[in-house]
């Protein structure tokens, strides 16, 4: 018997303990950590701080985010939200965006990466009696159908047999629209019977996990005009706009053409350096 109860107990040692109660006072976000088979909530000390009116180019975008938001935190039913499209103009940022403004009405935001997906139910059960209201955020997401966090993802959308928790709902970034890597080999297998279309299963299979976000909002690359738009805009709130107007477009347009990209993180970009250079300018002068 003793030897057995000194079995049991090595054997414990080695089974994944149950997630940790995070503390939920003094943070607004937080990030989900796993290792060893251990999830727990970790706060982030120092979140992004953003504001909506910060971000130019997307006001569609942030008008139908805001508003589905809005509901979720009154209590009022809500949808999850997909941000699909261009790298760089904004779908991350307007995640946080909307975090900044809802916090101070009980909304908080948990991060999760995609090799933790997994972990989801683990999750869900944590929050289920919160008082507060969860927003479970991925970013960059995409995946092929045989990663496991795939499924878990699909269960907590829509389909599983326990119920999803009222205050939390799943905002997800991705530059694919379906989430998923479409061949055309699956096209050519879609079957034309009369004037009736049905596509081949793997295609019907990537689609089903996007029509389970009830919100998707699509990024487009900024024309010049838009670019243009967001370099004023920081450029004014780091430093202050120039004089010469011209001059600052002329070089803002530069920087796009070497980056080979017009969005908003190249404007953000191109404003911190043309700010840098011209507040040390500014210092050698005094």
């Amino acid at each position: 018997m003793a030897r057995a109860e000194g079995l049991v107990a090595r054997l414990e040692a080695l089974l994944p303990e149950p997630p940790r109660a995070p503390q939920w006072d003094g943070a607004i976000a937080y990030r989900w950590r796993s290792r060893n088979g251990r999830g727990w909530v970790q706060p982030v000390a120092h979140p992004h701080r953003i504001r909506l009116a910060d971000l130019c180019g997307i006001d569609d975008q942030k008008k139908t985010i805001e508003r589905n938001t809005r509901q979720f935190v009154e209590g009022q039913p809500a949808n999850n939200v997909l941000l699909t499209g261009a790298r760089g103009t904004g779908k991350s940022s307007l995640v946080k965006a909307v975090l900044n403004k809802f916090a101070p009405r009980g909304l908080r935001l948990i991060e999760i990466d995609k090799q933790h997906l997994a972990d989801l139910p683990d999750i869900v059960d944590l929050v289920y009696d919160r008082p507060e209201r969860f927003i479970l955020f991925c970013d960059d997401l995409s995946f092929s159908a045989e990663e496991p966090g795939y499924q878990s993802l699909k269960a907590i959308l829509d389909g599983s047999i326990a119920s999803s928790s009222e205050n939390l709902l799943v905002y997800a970034t991705s530059n694919r629209r379906h989430l998923m890597p479409e061949y055309m080999a699956e096209n050519e297998r879609t079957r034309h019977m009369g004037d009736e279309v049905h596509p081949d299963e793997a295609v019907e299979e990537k689609v089903s996990l996007s029509e389970r976000f009830g919100v998707w909002l699509s990024f487009h690359p900024f024309d010049q005009d838009e670019y243009l738009a967001v370099v004023e805009h920081w450029v004014a709130a780091l430093s202050g706009l120039p004089e010469d107007r011209p001059a600052l477009h002329r070089a803002a347009l530069n920087w796009a053409l070497g980056r080979g990209s017009r969005s908003g993180r190249v404007a953000w970009q191109f404003a911190r350096d043309w700010a840098g250079r011209h507040r040390a300018a500014a210092a050698k002068r005094r």
